[in-house]
């Protein structure tokens, strides 16, 4: 049967995977975007520009019709970010913002909304435990784990008194053409033949390729069994620092240069250069259990991790 499904957040990487593969499986799809973004072809677009989708309920077209929602759009990490108060400006977006999208889309008659929070919400390690579960207490280290875990329990609250089928999406790291911030970097660093102290990290990171975790998002909107549900989604195999930048390496034809330097010797260094955040991220492990969407979805990712790190490392050399 086919949907119409709105989707928030569709000029990011991740909303255009999801919105192709919507449209592959013959769904209809509006996507709500800020300012005009390249279309996507066949799905229609509603140019919302609002901050934190004030007023939404207001502004949602009478002839649009829906069965769901999926709520990408957040306030990611901010460099430099001088917000006077940057917690509130996190809650602004990511909780009250994301109630809002809820409330309208269960006014226009939505009966499911997928939020995509982050793993974020949970911790920020893993180490010197099992890999993070759906049962592992929250304890969120940075403001917008806080308030991504924030929007979680507001939703549930939300859902529980209107009957608004919600879904809880945990990605960790997600890569694939178009992936941006620390990982673009990395890239850049290792195409350009630049030393990288990685080589001694064993950690293991989880880590989710942009068309796994769309394909993901879509069985949460289609299948019924994922009503009320909350989901760890990752590719199944966690590669360690220094695996990762060996196969970026061969994968973006860049001779490998991945120094064995001592995780130790990188944690003083953290230390006396102010990065020990940064550092720390890199040395300690975070690794996600997902089978529960297998458990009770059947949901298997459809690329490996060496698939998707071959299609982004394509991607980029063919724009860089």
């Amino acid at each position: 049967m086919t949907k119409h499904i709105v989707l928030t957040g569709a000029s990011g990487f991740v909303g255009q995977g999801v919105a192709r593969q919507l449209l592959a499986k013959g769904d209809q799809v509006t996507r709500v975007v800020r300012r005009p973004t390249p279309a996507v072809e066949g799905a229609a677009t509603w140019l919302l520009d609002t901050d934190d989708f004030h007023d939404i309920e207001s502004h949602w077209p009478a002839d649009l019709e829906c069965q769901a929602v999926i709520h990408l759009a957040a306030r990611v990490h901010v460099m430099r970010d001088r917000s006077a108060d940057p917690l509130a400006a996190y809650r602004e977006t990511n909780v009250a913002g994301t109630l809002r999208v809820a409330r309208a889309a269960h006014q226009a008659g939505a009966r499911r909304f997928v939020f995509v929070s982050s793993i974020k919400a949970v911790a920020e390690s893993s180490a010197g435990r099992e890999a993070l579960s759906e049962l592992v207490p929250p304890r969120p280290l940075d403001h917008y784990g806080v308030s991504k875990l924030e929007a979680e329990r507001a939703l549930r609250e939300y859902g529980g008194q209107s009957g608004l089928e919600v879904v809880i999406v945990r990605p960790p790291l997600v890569y694939g053409p178009g992936v941006r911030a620390n990982f673009l970097q990395l890239m850049d660093a290792i195409a350009k033949g630049v030393p990288l102290p990685l080589g001694g990290v064993e950690a293991r990171r989880s880590m989710v390729f942009v068309d796994n975790l769309a394909d993901a998002i879509v069985h949460c909107v289609m299948d019924r069994r994922a009503a009320g549900e909350l989901f760890h989604v990752s590719d199944g195999h966690d590669l360690s620092v220094a695996e990762l930048v060996r196969m970026l390496a061969w994968q973006l034809h860049a001779p490998s240069r991945a120094l064995a330097v001592p995780p130790v010797l990188l944690r003083v260094a953290g230390h006396l250069t102010g990065r020990s955040a940064q550092i720390g991220r890199l040395l300690d492990e975070l690794r996600v259990d997902s089978r529960r969407i297998t458990s009770v979805l059947g949901w298997q990712p459809p690329y490996t991790v060496e698939q998707g790190l071959l299609e982004t490392a394509a991607w980029y050399r063919a724009t860089h």
